[in-house]
């Protein structure tokens, strides 16, 4: 019998610093949220550039180089509270900088060479606050998170709840 590979389970995303944390707990603490809805901390904020989902363990290095584009600095503006469907509890983005389209679509190319399946739905950069949040209700006249975005993380998930994500890499340096 052959040893199945051991997975994980990665993502790529935009990893807040300190400043945009502080800037989405403000946000964050403007909700009425329903009892018993899951809250989502700081240390799991990020936006999710692409997930991946189960890898194999052996493939990370190639990945992992793989995925090493450059990136041209953008900043992104979190200016729509919203409770999507099922209770999902999200701060999203009226509008895509093209910096973070492009991205986006360069980071899908990599993987899709690479044999990974690449969401097709269009892309909605947000923050999850909550889930399991039916009824909760948004903040008004909140003023938008902004994001200077300078680099991009891949992610594995833990599995834990103590701390859901782990950063592996980080890739930025300046497009040529």
């Amino acid at each position: 019998m052959t040893p199945q590979p051991r997975t994980i389970r990665l993502f790529l995303a935009l990893w807040p610093d300190a400043a945009v944390r502080t800037s989405i707990a403000d946000h964050a603490r403007n909700w009425a949220m329903p009892p018993g809805c899951l809250l989502y901390g700081p240390d799991d904020w990020h936006v999710t550039l692409h997930y991946i989902g189960g890898f194999a363990l052996e493939r990370l290095g190639g990945l992992a180089d793989a995925i090493d584009l450059p990136l041209e600095p953008f900043d992104l503006r979190l200016d729509k509270p919203r409770v999507w469907p099922r209770g999902l509890v999200v701060l999203e983005a009226s509008r895509v900088p093209d910096a973070l389209q492009d991205l986006q679509r360069r980071l899908g190319v990599v993987l899709a060479a690479s044999g990974l399946r690449v969401e097709q739905r269009s892309y909605r950069p947000h923050v999850t606050l909550a889930r399991r949040a039916e009824g909760a209700l948004a903040p008004r006249g909140m003023p938008p998170v902004s994001w200077p975005a300078r680099t991009f993380v891949l992610v594995v998930s833990t599995g834990s709840r103590g701390r859901r994500y782990e950063v592996l890499r980080e890739y930025g340096r300046q497009a040529r």
